[in-house]
């Protein structure tokens, strides 16, 4: 298999990216539009905080996967920072070949290097072969999640 490159994600990449989330977040009466000005806001403010970083995962010059890491301080563990991975994605065409796996082990290890002190995630209740992935690579379903929807 050719060479997974996980890379910080560009303005370019945007098309891709929000394909793959539109496979499970958008209704399918609605496109993702990445000209959007509130995508393009998301991605700015992303790419100016130095504790986010959006991923995208190439191979072979095409945008194959994604991911979101956030880094956390908090008071938790004396003080320690929290590694946070959210919205992981990879392309239909290409699920099942443990590129997803090389993503969340890669992830780990910039979490490691940040020092911090766990790595969460979360994934929406409703994706149980997620949660049986994540488990395979030794996470453990640890709390309760809750969401509140403050608007569309």
């Amino acid at each position: 298999m050719s060479e997974l490159i996980l890379r910080d994600a560009t303005r370019a990449d945007l098309s891709a990216i929000l394909a793959m989330l539109a496979e499970e977040t958008i209704p399918p009466d609605r496109k993702a539009d990445p000209g959007d000005p509130r995508y393009l806001a998301a991605f700015d403010a992303i790419e100016a905080d130095p504790n986010q970083r959006l991923i995208a995962a190439e191979l072979d010059g095409r945008v194959v996967g994604t991911m979101q890491l956030g880094f956390l301080p908090g008071l938790s563990f004396v003080g320690s920072w929290r590694g946070l991975i959210e919205a992981v994605r990879i392309v239909g065409d290409l699920r099942g070949q443990r590129l997803g796996e090389r993503m969340i082990l890669w992830a780990v290890d910039q979490c490691r290097a940040r020092d911090c002190k766990l790595v969460q995630l979360t994934s929406s209740a409703s994706r149980t072969d997620a949660h049986r992935f994540y488990a395979r690579l030794g996470f453990v379903q640890s709390h309760v999640g809750m969401k509140l929807h403050l608007r569309d």
